[in-house]
Order: C-alpha cells, then structure tokens, then sequence
C-alpha cells in the first residue's frame, strides 16, 4: 500500500508506435510536479419544454476529448532519453562509445511527427490506494531548461494529449540509481561553432525549445478526439543569460548583433576510460536580442542577456547525453 499523499505518486513513460495507442511504461523519471489533466468540451441542449425551469441532465453531451498539463523535473544523469526524443524529433540509438559501458545520445532537431509518448501518473488516494490516468498520445510542445548558482539543473515539459485512459494497470515504477546534474558540473562557452571556448562570470542560464503545433485537428469519424498534431510554424529557442560583468564578450555581440555559437554543458563524473556523465545542448548560431550592462547601484553589475536560437545554415541544434543507458 502507498503513501496516502504525493508521497505515493509516480510517473511512467513510453514511447508509442501508433500515436494515441497504449504502450507500458518503462521509464519512471523522478518528478517534482505535474498538472496533467482530461479537458473536456460539453454542449448542454437548450431546447424548451413546457414548464421546465432547468437544463434537462440527459440532453448534456460531450463533444470532444483531449489531455494537456506539464512536467516538471531534475534533468538526471540516466533515463531521459524519451523525454528529449520526443521534443527535439530525431529517433535515437545510443551509441556504445568504444569499448566502454558509456553511450551517446545524439538528438537533433527534427520534425516531431510519430513522436508521441504514453504517459502513466499514479495518483495516491488517502487510503494509499493509487489510482492510474493513463494519457496517450502526448506530443511535447516545450521544454525549458534552466540552471543557476546552487541549483540543479531542471527541465518543464509541456504536453498535449489525445486522451485519458483510466482502465489501464498501473505500472509497478521501477527507478535506476541517477543522479540530477547541478551548476558544479556546467560551463557555458561561445564562438566558433565546434571550437567554442568558456565563458566567464556566468550564474544562470536557462533556454526553451518550443515546437508549434496544430493541436486542433477534430474531425468527423473520430470519436470527439483529435488527430496527430503536425508542426504548423517555425520552431522557436530562447533563453536568457545571466552573469556578472567581467568581460565584454557577451556586451559586444549584443551591440554588433553578431552570431555566436553556444555551448552549455554538464560534464559529471567518468563511466569509463575518457567518457564522462553528459549533458550537452548545442546551438549553432544565437543571436543577443537584450540585456546591455547597466548601473543601478553600488553592487557589481550583473547584465541579463536574452537570446535567440537561429539556424546557421548548416548545423542543427542538438541535445547529446552520454550515460550508461543503453536504450532510451
């Protein structure tokens, strides 16, 4: 029996072959909160009938179903492979690196299509029974990364659904030993794409990814739930940030409105021989859009930059993860 109280609670995830058919999960992220939830549409008839002063409870109908809601979590060091297949679109295979037990994750960016995800929650009861929302069909349409001094580094996912399932099994949670990466581990470097060097002075930094969807395709013959969503507009990176003042690196490209590419990484422990614990995200070209230095008293002066993520023409961002997982 379960806690009675969030204590209890679990999530699991999988990667679907038919968008909005039921997989088993088989990774349960450790979460810190969730707003996953049903929507429904409701018509309630307004038909008259004599003498009635209320809305008759057998003429309300549902006219469609759909899911929506967030994840929030720490970005660990195994097991996260689905989550950023599913937004950034490339079906990956981690590949062994050498001999050695560690594997690389490599996802680019890429049209989101056929990349959906069962997602199980368990919702506790105060007796400790927990109870089972099955959502399928889930398309990621953001995620947003952010890391700051004595932080670790954390993720926000946020999903739409196609429809809710509560005849599912709950799934018995299974957790590897992961650890979350932390700002002990990060570096954030500019430049040259591939030889971009480290940035000084940095404290915080965040980015998001959104990938624009038509997430309104109801038609006929569909049973009130929607179709896959299809990408409907530009993917859009942003972020922000934010340092002390003490270089200009960051000043200047704001002022000239050059390109830079941009490197943020966490680099943990070794698995083995030369390979470490990664977390990379690497954006070839960003463009400074805000945040020159200003003076608003005695402390040091601390700019916030704003960026946007561009295409260079020739390379695609990418997430990379090296970890012992070998499957996502």
């Amino acid at each position: 029996m379960a806690i009675g109280s969030g204590l209890g609670a679990q999530i699991g995830i999988a990667a679907e072959s038919v968008y909005g058919t039921y997989v088993a999960p088989t990774r349960f992220p450790e979460f810190t909160k969730e707003s996953l939830a049903l929507k429904k549409t409701t018509a309630q008839s307004a038909g008259i009938a004599a003498g009635r002063l209320l809305a008759l409870s057998s003429r309300r109908v549902v006219t469609r179903r759909e899911a929506a809601g967030s994840i929030d979590l720490e970005i660990a060091n195994k097991g996260m492979g689905l989550l950023f297949q599913a937004l950034m679109g490339t079906s990956v295979t981690p590949a062994q690196q050498e001999a050695t037990t560690a594997y690389l994750q490599t996802h680019t960016l890429a049209d989101t299509a056929g990349k959906s995800l069962t997602i199980q929650k368990g919702v506790p009861l105060t007796s400790g029974t927990v109870t089972d929302k099955t959502f399928v069909g889930c398309k990621i349409t953001s995620g947003e990364l952010s890391c700051g001094v004595g932080e670790m580094l954390t993720g926000t996912f946020e999903i739409d659904g196609k429809d809710v399932d509560e005849t599912q099994t709950l799934a018995a949670a299974s957790y590897v030993a992961a650890a979350p990466f932390h700002f002990g581990q990060m570096a954030v470097k500019t430049g040259t794409y591939s030889s971009e060097t480290a940035l000084d002075g940095i404290r915080k930094m965040s980015c998001k990814i959104e990938r624009p969807q038509d997430t309104e395709r109801f038609y006929a013959n569909q049973s009130a739930l929607k179709k896959e969503p299809i990408s409907n507009d530009l993917v859009k990176i942003s972020g922000t940030i934010e340092s002390d003042y003490v270089g200009t690196t960051l000043d200047d490209l704001h002022t000239s409105d050059g390109a830079t590419s941009l490197v943020w990484e966490f680099v943990g422990p070794t698995i083995e021989t030369t390979y470490k614990e990664t977390f990379r995200l690497v954006l070839p070209a960003i463009r400074l859009d805000d945040g020159p230095p200003v003076v608003d008293g005695y402390g040091v002066v601390k700019p916030s930059f704003t960026f946007t993520g561009l295409y260079d023409g020739t390379n695609l961002p990418r997430i990379e993860i090296i970890s012992t997982d070998t499957t996502l």
